[in-house]
Formats: structure tokens, C-alpha cells, sequence
């Protein structure tokens, strides 16, 4: 398994952007521009706190068995591997998500921000794209958590190798 790299996320932030963004422009010369759900950020923010609360029950799992503790419940492998896959999709989701909103804010925030409704449409938009960092960043240490230790031994420091199986 892969590990996630920034650029890839960065590039589809970007991609979806400039789509979006020229979308916006397009859409409002038509008619009226379709609103950002406030539960985007929500939906989104609800997701990083998902997967941080996973990272740290496995990290403490992982630590408990590490240390011999009586009674420590291991983890398996495979559990490991689907939470960062899990991990990882939600990753390129809020990016493609994040770029989105994030072109649309943008769009918002060249125009008419007196506008009372425009201005809490950007608000919501500029929401999401915090709230898509965050499902990034809890990407990343859910990743670094169910990483290998022998990862970086084998592969030269290079991180191409297996990432996403639990410490045994």
C-alpha cells in the first residue's frame, strides 16, 4: 500500500479549484449560484474527529501491546489496513471537496461580500476548506500510526513500501 502524498493532495485541491471556481463564474452569468450546505463543514469536521478518535484507540492499542500490558487486546493487521484505507479515501475526498468549496468561496469572496447571503455563503465555503485540512491532517496521523517501523529500514527512508499494517 501506498503512502499519501501531499502533492497528489495539494494538486486535486488545486484542480478542483480552478474548476469550480471558473463553474461559479459560469453558473452566476446564468442565473443564481447554488448555496453551500451549511453541513458541509459539519459532515466534514465529523469525519476528522472519526478518524482521530480511530488513530488514537489504535495507537493505545498498539502501545499496550508493545508494552506487554496483562490483558492488552492486539491489533489486526487487517483492521490496521482498512482504517488507513479508510483513512486515505477520506483524504482525497476532502480534497476534491475542499478544492471545491474552496473555488467557490473564492469566487464569492471577489465579488459582492455586502451582500449579506453571498457573505455567508463564502463563510460556509472557507468552513469547509478548514474542515477538509482537518480530515488531511487526521489522514496522515492515522497513516503514521499504522506504519511499520521496519518501513524506513527496508525501503531506504523512501516510505514506498507497505505503511498501512499494524505494528506486530
Amino acid at each position: 500500500m501506498r503512502q499519501l502524498r501531499i502533492g497528489v493532495l495539494v494538486g486535486l485541491f488545486a484542480v478542483a479549484g480552478v474548476v469550480s471556481w471558473a463553474g461559479a463564474r459560469l453558473w452566476d452569468t446564468l442565473g443564481s449560484l447554488p448555496s453551500v450546505p451549511v453541513a458541509a463543514p459539519i459532515v466534514l469536521a465529523l469525519i476528522a474527529v472519526v478518524l482521530t478518535a480511530t488513530a488514537l484507540s489504535l495507537r493505545a492499542r498498539l502501545r499496550a501491546q508493545r508494552e506487554r500490558r496483562p490483558g492488552a487486546k492486539g491489533v489486526d493487521p487487517l483492521v490496521a489496513a482498512r482504517a488507513v484505507i479508510f483513512g486515505q479515501a477520506s483524504a482525497l475526498v476532502a480534497a476534491l471537496i475542499a478544492g471545491m468549496y474552496g473555488g467557490v468561496g473564492a469566487f464569492l469572496a471577489m465579488e459582492q461580500l455586502d451582500v449579506p447571503a453571498r457573505r455567508d455563503q463564502a463563510i460556509y465555503a472557507a468552513l469547509s476548506v478548514l474542515a477538509g485540512a482537518g480530515v488531511v491532517a487526521a489522514a496522515f496521523f492515522l497513516e503514521r500510526v499504522c506504519k511499520l517501523p521496519e518501513d524506513d529500514e527496508h525501503n531506504n527512508g523512501k516510505g514506498n513500501g507497505p505503511s498501512a499494517t499494524a505494528r506486530a
